[in-house]
């Protein structure tokens, strides 16, 4: 059985036809709208890879000349929390390991528009006693820790750990479609004792292989996100043959890769909670270059639309394949009031690692590849994606 990512209000669970998986309903890309331009630049000013998650903006400069609107890509689930139970909206980050959802005790402006966690009304309910912090870019997201019984369709988690949050920064929560988030990197990513959702899943044998897959899509008019597949890859989601990849490193889900623009060959994590393809500054700043992508004042990059059909091909080698995106997948575009914009699906974003400067594949990389998330054998698969209808 499975989870589906859509692109509507509600999701709506399904069964799939390979055996014990939970296909998913998904809930996207919705776009946030605008923030304040100080609250932009604040994000801006302070980005990291903590930030990077669910959190990362392309400014739009066509709505207004007084604020800056931003588009964030969010593809979120519904769940629930608690007996009887309580839902949310969460993204599936693979990103991050943590599991959050705002409580009825919080004191934040962003609360205010998102369903709060009631402990008091769960018979299931048990109180962790622990403080914990995340770091966003606009500051610290506080909390306290708990376990409850958590719900993905008809699947039941109990006694799962995760964070009821009474301090959310900024406005940038606030404007989110989502409630919280659902983390499903490693456990060495998690913040405090806390176990992952994905691996609680694993040890109270809820599905039959510890895997799960993504099949995203794009575009306003698709009347689904996509899917998530938990325990499970569906065959009818993607072309040809799945290509797998090691793990070079437990916490994000990482691979090693390689572009034309870092020649030696580079580190990347595969990220659900990401928009779009990250790397570090004056690769970036080649490929842009590469496209013919022209900054504007706001800090994005964006192409003529009349040129998409002569743009070049982008290819990433993982694994000795290549996978190349063209020019419609990698630029997202955009119409509002009858003006278009054609934005680069590449953004700046310089991480330091041990491993040296890293790469995000974002939801622009996932929605054309659909990705495997094999935590048994440590390794990422991917295959080109199956999509109904053309981005534009």
């Amino acid at each position: 059985m499975g989870t589906r990512l859509t692109s509507h209000s509600e999701i709506h669970t399904r069964h799939a036809t390979y055996k014990n998986c939970l296909k998913w309903p998904l809930i996207g890309p919705e776009r946030i709208g605008c923030l304040e331009e100080v609250a932009v630049n604040s994000m801006s000013n302070q980005i990291g890879l903590e930030t990077l998650r669910i959190l990362y903006i392309v400014p739009l400069s066509i709505f207004s000349s007084r604020i800056v609107c931003i588009d964030i890509a969010q593809y979120y689930g519904v769940i629930s929390v608690g007996t009887p139970p309580q839902k949310f909206t969460v993204v599936f980050d693979t990103g991050s390991s943590n599991f959050w959802v705002p409580s009825a005790y919080c004191i934040s402006e962003a609360c205010r528009f998102h369903q709060t966690y009631k402990s008091f009304l769960s018979n299931t309910y048990q109180h962790g006693g622990q403080a914990f912090a995340l770091q966003y870019g606009t500051g610290q997201l506080l909390g306290i820790a708990g376990r409850d019984t958590l719900q993905i369709s008809n699947l039941s988690i109990q006694g799962q750990d995760f964070g009821e949050s009474v301090f959310e920064p900024g406005m940038t929560f606030a404007l989110a479609h989502f409630d919280g988030v659902l983390g499903l990197g490693y456990p060495s990513l998690t913040v405090g004792s806390a176990l992952p959702v994905f691996d609680s899943i694993i040890e109270q044998h809820l599905i039959e292989e510890p895997v799960f897959s993504f099949h995203l899509n794009r575009g306003e008019d698709t009347e689904s996100g996509g899917e998530l597949i938990l325990g499970g890859i569906d065959h009818s989601l993607y072309k040809g043959s799945i290509h797998w990849v090691p793990v070079t490193e437990k916490n994000y889900w990482q691979i090693h890769g390689r572009v034309a623009f870092c020649f030696h060959g580079c580190e990347a994590i595969v990220d659900s909670g990401t928009s779009l393809i990250t790397g570090p500054s004056l690769q970036i700043r080649r490929l842009q270059e590469h496209i013919g992508a022209s900054p504007t004042q706001n800090g994005e990059f964006v192409v003529d639309c009349r040129r998409l059909s002569s743009l070049p091909q982008i290819s990433f080698t993982i694994g000795h394949r290549e996978y190349t995106l063209t020019a419609k997948e990698y630029i997202i575009k955009e119409t509002t009031e009858g003006k278009t914009l054609c934005i680069s699906g590449f953004q700046s974003l310089d991480i330091a690692t041990r491993s040296g400067q890293l790469w995000i594949l974002g939801d622009v990389f996932m929605s054309v590849f659909y990705c495997v998330f094999d935590r048994g054998n440590d390794r990422v698969g991917f295959a080109k994606s199956s999509h109904r209808r053309e981005l534009f």
